[in-house]
């Protein structure tokens, strides 16, 4: 029932906001000539990679990693790539992730090889469902970005403090998750983004 689900409201979802991605695509590419995508290898469902799909936000560094993690750094967020973040819309292109099964419209968010490295143990539990584009965290952590550019050492308060508090609430999904559950989920995300 969930990955009907999924496959169904991913698809409806492309159809219908294609138009949006044709805007939001020309958008990018006037404010910061290059790719209109982001892609980064995440770490799925049984620990297997994949590569994730997002709107870009940042301008090209040539000399960066799509797997380094560069927490709370905003210094190459583009305009256009600012609004997307505040509202989200970078990760539209995450539906298409959903309609090839990679992820679910629910579940808990993947992360790169680096994060899981430090927590093996407990994401070889979170690892045996699916991720997903939101779940608890991500609305708990929805300004991480800003949390993270107010620290003295970002890598550390994601490592210590945000990523483990992340880890419970994946876990507590993965004992109490259900279909109605995820409705609620996606209600609660919608109506958050809305309300912000």
């Amino acid at each position: 029932m969930k990955r009907l689900l999924d496959f169904i409201l991913s698809l409806f979802g492309l159809l219908i906001l294609s138009p949006l991605f044709l805007l939001i695509g020309l958008l990018i590419i006037i404010d910061d000539n290059g790719p209109v995508f982001f892609v980064q290898e995440r770490i799925g469902r049984f620990g297997k990679p994949f590569v994730l799909y997002k709107f870009r936000s940042m301008k090209i560094n040539k000399t960066s990693n799509n797997n380094n993690f560069e927490p709370g750094n905003t210094t190459r967020v583009t305009k256009t790539g600012k609004y997307l973040r505040k509202t989200k819309l970078d990760e539209l292109p995450q539906l298409y992730n959903v309609l090839k099964g990679d992820l679910s419209l629910v579940g808990p968010r993947p992360e790169v090889r680096r994060w899981v490295d430090v927590y093996p143990e407990r994401w070889a539990k979170i690892h045996s469902i699916r991720p997903g584009i939101t779940d608890n965290a991500s609305i708990l952590f929805r300004n991480e970005e800003e949390i993270l550019s107010k620290s003295a050492d970002p890598e550390q308060t994601y490592m210590e403090i945000i990523l483990p508090t992340k880890l419970d609430l994946y876990e507590n999904y993965l004992k109490n998750h259900s279909f109605f559950g995820d409705i609620k989920l996606i209600l609660k995300t919608v109506t958050t983004l809305v309300l912000k």
